[in-house]
């Protein structure tokens, strides 16, 4: 038996390949199918099972594709309801792989059909649980995903305490835990950056699991400060559910080279996404461009901040990372790269066209340029912000742009800070495509102003 965890960490997001004797399994698989295609040839394995904890909100799983390509009967727990043929598991139902056995266990809670998949070794000793969205390192799943659902957070919460308290914690402390997800993910609030630990650890350290924590008690720590949810995740779990475009027609489709000309025609109505670091673009882009770094949390910002990611997308990126940029954003259901600038900016520019600039400078500059009429933007989350931030600064989180952009005025200048520097380039990015120009991007962000800037700036920090 050998079970191999894959951790893809612009997902914060860890798929499972499972193998014994000549018969895999895989759990939760990434939208793109190669990676599995290729150890089942190198291994001589033959895929028997696909197991989905839930319909996933933060990425599209490629279930479907792989299922075609290998024959694989897609398994889901009970309440699944979708498109494409699967095999409704009961609770309880136990799936032979090779010399091991997989029990499926009905968990609802994060989701109506959530279902950890509890692996036992050819000694029929519980080894380890997949528990997708239901157990965390150190969380639980959040309860307010459900798309469609009559039920409150709080009923799913209450779901999910009978879950973790019924099904799981009877289980042996030395049982591994392998969860869906780690830090970063927007499906929990406290995740660690650990991505396995076992059940007993987890009940001394994990605050959802401690010892005589009432229904009560967790539903009210769970349901509080949740935020919104990216607006993307609604469609996504729609996604995972119907039989979707294939991820080898997504990547031919959107590895098409755009000349200068035709790219400037498509720009009129078109989604441009420049994917390059936040001082090349500062430096100059295509009007209109929303500023997304391949080389930051890539995939789930730009499903976080476009408007619809139905749109039809084109790519200013490096050659050799166009690939790459078409593969992860199809990972959030952004299905529709269409192509890419050929030459990139160099070639728009050398083509005639114009370039447009944002503001830029270093948090020393940003010291003497401030007085008490500044308007500050801090585009962090919430526990960023609650740990530290600039007094004069007001809270507007790049995770709800789309939301407050009516709140700024294109007649007053800003300052926009985020914590390091991506995503207050993101922010500008945005705000400039919608006609707010006078803005002013902080180069390092919060780490910046305050590592760099004199005791009369960092005395505005309040904790």
């Amino acid at each position: 038996m050998k079970i191999e965890q894959i951790y893809t960490g612009c997902l914060a997001e860890a798929t499972y390949f499972i193998s014994s004797g000549k018969e895999a399994a895989v759990v939760d698989p990434l939208r793109e199918t190669n990676l599995y295609i290729d150890k089942l040839s190198n291994k001589n394995l033959q895929l028997k099972y696909i197991f989905i904890t839930h319909f996933h909100a933060d990425f599209v799983s490629g279930h479907v594709d792989l299922s075609r390509l290998t024959g694989a009967t897609i398994v889901f727990g009970p309440n699944a309801i979708a498109d494409f043929d699967f095999y409704l598991a009961h609770d309880g139902e136990i799936f032979n792989l090779g010399e091991i056995n997989i029990k499926a266990l009905h968990t609802p809670g994060h989701t109506l059909e959530s279902t950890s998949f509890l692996l036992y070794d050819n000694q029929e000793k519980e080894h380890c649980i997949f528990t997708g969205d239901t157990l965390f390192i150190g969380d639980v799943g959040r309860p307010d995903l459900a798309v469609k659902s009559n039920l409150s957070k709080e009923d799913l919460a209450k779901m999910l305490y009978k879950s973790i308290n019924e099904k799981i914690l009877t289980l042996p402390d030395d049982l591994i835990i392998y969860p869906g997800h780690g830090a970063g993910s927007a499906c929990g609030k406290n995740m660690s950056k650990e991505t396995s630990d076992t059940l007993g650890n987890q009940k001394k350290i994990n605050y959802a699991l401690r010892n005589g924590i009432s229904i009560n008690e967790f539903v009210n720590e769970l349901t509080c400060g949740l935020t919104s949810p990216p607006q993307y995740f609604p469609v996504n779990v729609q996604m995972n559910k119907k039989i979707n475009t294939s991820f080898e027609e997504i990547i031919q489709k959107g590895n098409t080279p755009i000349s200068p000309s035709e790219f400037k025609q498509l720009s009129k109505k078109t989604t441009i996404i420049d994917c390059r670091s936040p001082h090349e673009f500062s430096k100059g882009h295509v009007p209109n461009s929303l500023f997304i770094g391949i080389d930051g949390g890539f995939a789930p910002w730009a499903g976080t901040v476009m408007k619809d990611i139905r749109e039809n997308v084109i790519l200013v990126v490096d050659s050799d990372r166009i690939k790459e940029a078409i593969t992860r954003l199809a990972r959030v259901g952004i299905d529709n790269s269409i192509g890419y600038l050929d030459g990139g900016i160099e070639a728009w520019t050398n083509a005639g066209y114009s370039t447009e600039k944002i503001r830029s400078i270093e948090a020393s500059q940003f010291e003497n340029e401030l007085t008490n009429n500044s308007l500050i933007i801090d585009v962090r989350n919430i526990s960023e912000y609650d740990n530290g931030h600039l007094k004069q600064s007001l809270f507007k989180p790049l995770s709800q742009i789309q939301e407050n952009i009516k709140e700024y005025n294109a007649n007053e200048s800003y300052y926009i800070h985020c914590q390091g520097g991506y995503r207050s380039m993101i922010a500008c990015s945005l705000l400039k495509s919608k006609g707010i120009h006078n803005i002013t991007d902080i180069q390092g962000g919060f780490v910046s102003i305050n590592n760099n800037t004199s005791l009369n700036i960092i005395q505005e920090i309040t904790t």
